[in-house]
């Protein structure tokens, strides 16, 4: 796994280059401003660029969108202090494939960063929740997709990974993702986070409570 670290605080990008070292990722660089991390990423190829929101020069979601509009394989993994449900849609909006803030553990990070790589998107339960916060909800459009299909996002929507959905539910993970493109036409999106959100503002699936409190 290699790894570009854009923050501009550089105590946090010490720990964070320690702690990935150690546990065997490749850290390609360090930039502490959204220009200097979009001229590393075409510099030094990385995998994942782990991104922080507040940054001089160029802010982090601006450096995502310019990144993923240029390097479309290489994924954005937002990092921040911020939890704000403007800035994490923003953040998503412009190419992030995960949104953590800093409060989590490095292994919650480390973590999203395997899924990230192995082609999942991370979305937490509790933070789609303050997302939702500010969003009314639309008339019920259960009809929109077939049961399979609810089913599947509303275990997504509980903090399943695909792989775990598919072995829940006894198919195989390539299923599961065709469940998805599905979705994904039907509720005209190309986002796992933006789907889930949708069919949750549509009122096809809810949020679990009992989950998001774990």
């Amino acid at each position: 796994m290699r790894v570009l670290l854009a923050d501009d605080h550089q105590i946090l990008r010490e720990g964070v280059r320690r702690a990935l070292e150690d546990a065997g990722a490749e850290v390609v660089g360090e930039a502490d401003n959204g220009e200097e991390a979009i001229l590393l990423a075409r510099e030094t190829d990385p995998d994942i660029v782990l991104m922080d929101l507040s940054m001089p020069v160029l802010d982090g979601v601006t450096a995502t969108r310019r990144i993923t509009a240029e390097l479309p394989d290489l994924k954005v993994v937002v990092l921040t202090m911020h939890d704000e449900p403007e800035q994490t849609r923003e953040a998503l909006n412009a190419g992030a494939v995960a949104y953590l803030t800093k409060g989590v553990s490095f292994e919650d990070v480390y973590d999203t960063l395997e899924r990230v790589l192995a082609g999942e998107e991370v979305l937490s339960p509790r933070l789609a929740a303050t997302m939702l916060q500010a969003v009314a909800a639309e008339p019920e459009a259960a009809n929109i997709l077939s049961a399979r299909q609810q089913q599947i996002l509303q275990m997504i929507a509980n903090g399943l990974s695909t792989k775990q959905a598919a072995r829940e539910l006894g198919i195989t993970q390539k299923t599961v993702h065709n469940h998805l493109n599905a979705v994904y036409r039907r509720l005209d999106t190309q986002s796992l986070t933006h789907a889930v959100l949708s069919a949750v503002r549509l009122g096809i699936i809810d949020l679990n409570h009992e989950d998001l409190e774990q």
